[in-house]
C-alpha cells in the first residue's frame, strides 16, 4: 500500500479508478486492487496501522486459519461492494480492518476461551470505535460505510465458520468426567432368600478288625 502511495506521489498519478465501482463489470479488478489504493497519507496512515496490528494478531493467536480468514474477507467484502455499494469509486482498505477487528471480536465469544475473549476486549478497546463507520448517518459521502459493514459480516461469517477450528478452550478433567456410579434400586421386604449350593452325601465305611498286635492296629485305621 506505501509503495503504491510512493509510485502515484512520484509519478503524480492518479489510481483512483482502480477501486470498486459498484455494478460495473470493468470494475471487478477493483475487487483486488481496491485495498492498495488510498485518496492520501492520512487516510494510508489509518488503515495500514491497525491493519498491521490486527493482521499480527490474527497470525499470533490464529495461525492455522489466518490466511484463509484474511483472503476470504478480502475477497467476500470486495465482492459484496461490488454488487451492493453507492455508484462512485470505493477505495482504501478500511473493509479489511473491520473484517479482522469483527473476526477477533467474535471469534473469541463463540470459543469461549478466556485468552481469546481477552483479545476481543482488547480489539474492543482499540477499535471499539470503529462501530459508527458502518452507519451512513455518522459518516461524510466521502467515505465508504458500505465497505466498512461489509467487511465487518464477512469477519463474522468467518468467526462463527472457523469456531471449532484452530485455537480452543481448554477442556478440564472436572467438565468432561463422565458419572459411572451404579445406580442403586432400595425395594422394601424381605430380601430374597440366597440359594444355598446342595449339599453332598459323604460315606465313611470302617472295615474293623480285633486284634492285639500293634503293627496290625496301625495298618486298620479307618479310610474315608
Amino acid at each position: 500500500m506505501w509503495l503504491v502511495k510512493g509510485i502515484e506521489i512520484y509519478y503524480r498519478l492518479d489510481l483512483s479508478f482502480l477501486g470498486v465501482y459498484p455494478r460495473h463489470i470493468e470494475s471487478l479488478k477493483g475487487i483486488i486492487t481496491m485495498p492498495f489504493i488510498h485518496a492520501d497519507i492520512k487516510h494510508l496512515f489509518s488503515n495500514s496501522v491497525p491493519l498491521l496490528i490486527l493482521g499480527a494478531v490474527l497470525i499470533y493467536f490464529y495461525k492455522e486459519l489466518a490466511l484463509r480468514v484474511f483472503l476470504l474477507i478480502y475477497f467476500l467484502h470486495g465482492t459484496w461492494l461490488w454488487l451492493g455499494g453507492r455508484e462512485n469509486y470505493h477505495i482504501g482498505a478500511s473493509g479489511i480492518v473491520y473484517g479482522l477487528s469483527s473476526f477477533l471480536f467474535f471469534s473469541g465469544i463463540f470459543r469461549r476461551d478466556t485468552r481469546l475473549i481477552a483479545i476481543s476486549l482488547l480489539v474492543v478497546f482499540l477499535y471499539g470505535g470503529l462501530i459508527w463507520g458502518m452507519f451512513p448517518d455518522f459518516m461524510g459521502p466521502s467515505i465508504s460505510w458500505e465497505a466498512h459493514l461489509y467487511g465487518a459480516v464477512a469477519g463474522l461469517l468467518c468467526a462463527f465458520v472457523y469456531r471449532k477450528e484452530g485455537p480452543q478452550r481448554k477442556q478440564y478433567d472436572w467438565e468432561t468426567e463422565e458419572d459411572n456410579d451404579e445406580e442403586i434400586i432400595l425395594i422394601e421386604g424381605e430380601p430374597p432368600a440366597e440359594s444355598e449350593p446342595p449339599s453332598q452325601s459323604v460315606n465313611i465305611n470302617y472295615d474293623y478288625k480285633p486284634t492285639n498286635d500293634p503293627e496290625d492296629i496301625e495298618q486298620t485305621k479307618p479310610n474315608t
